[in-house]
């Protein structure tokens, strides 16, 4: 009876050893996981930081243009009269 007992016993521990040792890779693919989708986040953020940057890059240009254009018709040379045309 002492035999079976202690062989029981030694099954239950082995077999909760066995069980600790899996989870442990539980975490591990949890750490993975975490990682890729920190990597997945810093990827959109990147992304999203480049389309806005292009995007004010773009208006600013726009905008540069257009204050361009409005300096250029102000100081445009007004056009003088030809000497046989009477004013």
């Amino acid at each position: 009876m002492k035999l079976k007992l202690t062989f029981a016993l030694l099954s239950l521990a082995l077999s909760f050893g066995a069980w600790a040792q899996n989870d442990n890779s539980g975490i591990k693919q949890d750490a993975k996981d975490a990682a890729h989708s920190t990597a997945n986040a810093a990827k959109k953020t990147g992304h999203k930081i480049k389309q806005g940057t292009k995007k004010a890059v773009n208006k600013g240009a726009h905008a540069t243009a257009k204050g361009a254009g409005k300096v250029e018709e102000k100081t445009a040379p007004t056009p003088k009269p030809s000497p046989g045309t009477p004013q």
